[in-house]
């Protein structure tokens, strides 16, 4: 059926690929008219276009124009022109569509250019990556283009904002780091200015991880008042892959929590009595669940410890809590495989990319 459909109607897919083609003809044809302006006048394209939008309020008459110059701001910049698939896979983005690229297709300059034409609406926009390191990576690299375009960027990191600045060297006490170290370090670091993540926000284009921006959006609905947020309305978002983001880590939920105001006494307590039950006797454990079950022996020895009569009385329904906790961190999570003990802090390992998410919790 369906190839009797594409005989009649043609491929669709074919024939937006022909329709993308003949935007990029025309972005093709503006590269000459681009590439003789001073870099003060392509500086000032972005004010036009910013003007020209504030006038019609339509972004897709300046696409094929905002295009042109972000291309010829990359060659000016980086030394990298936009080839022809990346200039389709702008497009595709532009219009909220999944653009796959294969490893070294150059994703991270394609983005560019979606961004750019999306920040001319003056509402900001966010590059959503997969870790803290590709964030600063990709906003010092991709900096240089917006910079050199009269755009800001910033980066959400956990420990706060940063701000694009090419005139920023931060400070270090050379003698104390490795020559090969401080290589590594200025590639993440240098031109990163720190500033209050509710500035971060404010930049034009703001690059960050997907937890970052969800936890910020949970304490901004828990702030008292407005003043205490720091995002502004959500505008626009390109997701860098996406099939991880969306996907793989959208099964590990944002939980975000108080910190505890009662004695963390009863924590021990039933850490070392859930360390006495023996497994398959006193609990089962589901591990493709990943969840973990107390048997009926294993309620009654829990009761025998505390002294009670009924471990889910409702006077004592607490205490159900705290064992149901205990038992998941002995039977469900390994030190070193699940999460890392560093300066008597216990930090989660992702379990995709194996790096560590400072700040999360189970």
């Amino acid at each position: 059926m369906s190839k009797v459909l594409k005989l009649l109607f043609g491929d669709p897919n074919k024939k937006m690929l022909a329709a993308l083609d003949r935007e990029v003809q025309q972005i093709n044809a503006l590269e000459a008219g681009v590439a003789v302006l001073t870099d003060e006048q392509l500086k000032t394209k972005t004010i036009e276009f910013k003007s020209r939008f504030a006038q019609d309020g339509i972004l897709d008459g300046l696409v094929n124009e905002a295009f042109a110059v972000v291309r010829e701001a990359a060659k000016r910049t980086l030394g990298q022109r936009h080839f022809d698939v990346q200039l389709i896979g702008g497009l595709a983005l532009h219009r909220g569509q999944i653009a796959e690229m294969r490893t070294g297709e150059g994703k991270t300059l394609t983005s560019t250019l979606a961004l750019y034409a999306n920040a001319l609406r003056g509402q900001g926009c966010h590059l959503v990556t997969v870790n803290d390191y590709l964030a600063r990576r990709d906003a010092v690299w991709m900096g240089q283009i917006f910079h050199a375009l009269g755009m800001s960027v910033g980066v959400i990191q956990h420990e706060g904002g940063l701000l694009y600045d090419p005139g920023y060297k931060k400070v270090e006490e050379v003698d104390k780091v490795e020559e090969v170290v401080k290589e590594s370090f200025h590639v993440r670091e240098e031109f990163l200015r720190p500033c209050p993540r509710k500035e971060a926000y404010t930049a034009d284009i703001t690059y960050g991880t997907n937890n970052q921006f969800g936890f910020d959006y949970l304490r901004d609905n828990m702030a008292p008042n407005l003043e205490a947020c720091v995002m502004r309305e959500l505008h626009y978002a390109i997701v860098d892959e996406v099939d991880s983001i969306l996907i793989d880590e959208a099964r590990t939920p944002l939980i975000i929590s108080a910190p505890a105001e009662k004695s963390n006494d009863l924590y021990y307590r039933f850490a070392q009595i859930v360390a006495g039950l023996k497994e398959n006797e006193d609990f089962n454990v589901d591990e493709k669940m990943r969840a973990a079950t107390l048997s009926e022996t294993g309620i009654e020895h829990i009761e025998q410890a505390l002294g009670i009569e009924n471990l889910y009385a409702g006077d004592q329904g607490q205490f159900q809590r705290y064992a149901d906790s205990a038992l998941r961190a002995r039977a469900n999570y390994q030190k070193d495989v699940h999460y890392v003990i560093k300066e008597g802090e216990v930090i989660i390992v992702d379990e995709f990319t194996a790096r560590l998410m400072p700040g999360r919790r189970f």
